[in-house]
């Protein structure tokens, strides 16, 4: 049986129409629509850890990353990202390595540069791997410099000044619009450029007696940069255009910008699912939909105004960020049409997809596969998730969400049967509860939490988006 594995980054689960809508308005997703009807969607399904890179590490082993034991990585050529932000161990075992020992053919298409940076090494165990440059701050080229007007057109002069990424965010903008020089078509932006190289693969691998295949699309990461012909839907004025974010509170936006922002967003999550229609209908047009499995899902979402905060953050944690869209289509049938909310994370994919292609995890895997319980409804596999993200620890079960320092310190206690459940912490009130679901997140680590982790929660050293280490320079 062949897989294929479709992960966007920072794709809101809200944002698929399968799933519901965001808070300001409907988004067009018609393609994921469609292939969720295909589907058994996993209603609640979480990261491990976070972000990008740690999210990755997960997925890619089915081990946990957190808490973050050999993950204090300062590397050279790179910016400090958040714990975990380092390769993958090269003690644990890659699905795709896996996979490739038991016969499969495996490709990795990708534009995810944090992936392809030195000392990174995501690409272990795959046959053929495509790196297409260019996203965000990629050194990808060099050539005039951008002028200032062109600046002015993307980020009101207004907001100009202040940090992106160790980065002030006119030098952020200028290198993005530096690796978008000449860009004329649509078929030049970036989640299209992913898709039709994977559409590719599988033409030139028809041939495979088994396959895996990811699909990494960077989009709709910001900036938000899109052909205006997505955009206008969602916001048909010709106001200034605004296509970064800040990782700090929005409540200075006027609402105008903050409307052009989620139009900027919404149009660039409906240019993804346009082009995930392309690999779609390439595979149904190659015959491939009757013998492989495809999983769609994303490493985290992100928050743009929401409780007047423009990022995503580890602390507080919130459900636009944590929450996933997970698509699984078994070429049978079986599923389709299905909603599970059976709790898992990105730990459990890959456990999950080892056992539907009947190949045996070489040692112990922190995952655990979920499939047959999930369209069946047997017993969960689990009664929580744990998800770490710096120094901060989320703890979901069925009813409560728990957001602390590692340290205990800090706690945000939600009850997610409540109408409104983000808008009182209820920590005071239901202090055994913090207690208990704090100690199942300490449990879940395994060991003690490395010294490092420590000493940020007692410094609030964490920092919003990937730059969680940046004020331990």
């Amino acid at each position: 049986m062949n897989v294929v594995l479709v992960v966007f980054d920072s794709l809101r689960k809200d944002c698929v129409g399968y799933y519901g809508n965001p808070p300001w308005w409907p988004v067009q997703t018609p393609n994921l629509d469609r292939f969720a009807a295909e589907s058994l969607a996993m209603t609640r399904a979480y990261p491990e850890s976070l972000p990008t890179l740690p999210a990755r590490r997960a997925l890619y082993t089915a081990r946990r990353v957190y808490p973050f034991w050999d993950a204090d990585f300062l590397l050279k050529g790179d910016f400090h990202g958040a714990p975990g932000w380092g390769p993958i161990p090269e003690a644990q075992d890659t699905i795709s390595e896996v996979l490739q020992k038991a016969g499969y053919r495996t490709g990795l298409i990708s534009d995810c540069y944090h992936m392809f940076k030195a000392s990174k090494n995501f690409s272990r165990g795959f046959d053929q791997w495509v790196f297409l440059r260019g996203q965000e701050i990629d050194p990808a080229r060099t050539g005039p410099p951008i002028s200032q007007a062109e600046l002015d057109h993307w980020l009101p002069p207004e907001l100009q000044k202040g940090d992106r990424i160790g980065l002030s965010r006119l030098d952020f903008l200028r290198r993005c619009l530096l690796n978008m020089h000449e860009r004329t078509r649509e078929e030049d932006y970036f989640c299209p450029r992913v898709m039709i190289e994977a559409s590719r693969w599988l033409e030139q691998n028809r041939d495979a007696d088994n396959f895996f295949l990811v699909v990494e699309s960077f989009d709709p990461h910001e900036p938000w940069f899109v052909p205006e012909w997505y955009r206008r839907p969602y916001d048909g004025g010709d106001g200034p255009e605004q296509v970064i974010s800040f990782y700090e509170e929005v409540g200075h936006l006027s609402p105008a910008l903050v409307k052009r922002t989620r139009a900027n967003y919404s149009g660039l999550v409906t240019m993804c699912d346009r082009w995930f229609g392309h690999l779609y209908e390439t595979m149904r047009a190659l015959g491939m939909l009757e013998n492989t499995v495809v999983i769609v899902t994303a490493d985290h979402g992100h928050s743009i105004g929401d409780g007047n905060y423009m990022g995503k953050r580890g602390y507080p944690s919130s459900p636009e960020v944590y929450d996933l869209p997970l698509l699984i289509r078994h070429p049978q049938g079986i599923g389709a049409g299905q909603r599970s909310d059976m709790l898992v994370q990105h730990i459990d994919i890959g456990a999950s997809l080892l056992e539907m292609a009947g190949v045996p995890a070489p040692g112990p895997l922190d995952g655990q596969p979920f499939w047959e319980r999930a369209v069946r409804g047997g017993q969960p596999i689990r009664d929580h998730v744990t998800v770490g993200w710096g120094s901060a620890v989320t703890v979901i079960s069925e009813r409560w969400w728990l957001n602390s320092k590692v340290n205990g310190k800090g706690a945000f206690l939600y009850d997610l049967r409540s109408p409104d459940a983000f808008a009182t912490n209820l920590a005071g009130q239901y202090p055994d509860v913090a207690k208990d679901l704090f100690q199942k997140g300490v449990a879940d680590a395994g060991s003690p939490f490395p010294d490092y982790i420590l000493e940020m929660a007692e410094q609030q050293a964490d920092a919003p988006g990937c730059s969680a280490l940046a004020a331990r320079e």
